[in-house]
């Protein structure tokens, strides 16, 4: 497999938007107190961040550099509008549990990131790959964040379902994923000086 390939379709788990490049952050913290809001925010986040990125992608050659920004904005923000009409018209308490967020993930720095870094740099099959990368493995993290201080709270622990409990979770967590991906990393270099020592 091509190594760009190869990258754009692991960034999303190896370097995760929330738990390595520490993106996102707010509506991580806001959103992750139950499964379903955690759920539906990241597949919404998901869905702009795909979408944006192969439009950006694609329109990279003809967007002038003084004005990318505001035109990345604009793309950006039709998605999130189009993501909002749907959850408005077909999942209403959905839309209102996590309504206020919809519109954030205009700004979310996420979104932003890989558009400036990495899709209009990149080809429209890249950038796609990358978005449905980064999109999971937000979606991933937040789930994980959800499941876990939903069950903290389920078991009495209401302190979890605040923000501080957010925070604590989530520094706990993002703690021993990256120790995980240290260890992965270790043991692949270790195999990689095997192989070169034969």
């Amino acid at each position: 497999m091509d190594k760009r390939i190869k990258d754009a379709l692991l960034g999303g788990i190896i370097s995760n938007p929330v738990f390595v490049l520490v993106l996102g952050t707010c509506p991580t913290i806001a959103k992750s107190t139950d499964v379903i809001n955690a759920l539906g925010l990241g597949l919404a986040t998901a869905f702009v961040l795909i979408c944006s990125n192969v439009f950006i992608s694609l329109l990279r050659k003809v967007i002038p550099s003084s004005v990318r920004l505001p035109a990345y904005i604009v793309i950006i923000a039709t998605f999130v509008t189009l993501v909002q009409l749907f959850l408005a018209r077909f999942l209403p308490s959905l839309d209102e549990s996590i309504g206020a967020f919809i519109p954030l993930i205009v700004v979310n720095c996420i979104i932003l990131g890989r558009a400036e870094a990495f899709a209009s740099k990149n080809s429209v099959g890249l950038s796609f790959l990358d978005g449905v990368s980064m999109g999971l493995g937000f979606t991933l993290a937040i789930v994980l964040l959800g499941a876990i201080r939903q069950g903290l709270t389920a078991l009495g622990l209401a302190y979890f379902a605040s923000s501080a409990g957010g925070f604590l979770v989530f520094g706990l967590v993002m703690a021993a994923f990256n120790k995980v991906i240290s260890v992965i990393k270790d043991v692949k270099f270790e195999k990689t000086l095997l192989k070169e020592g034969d």
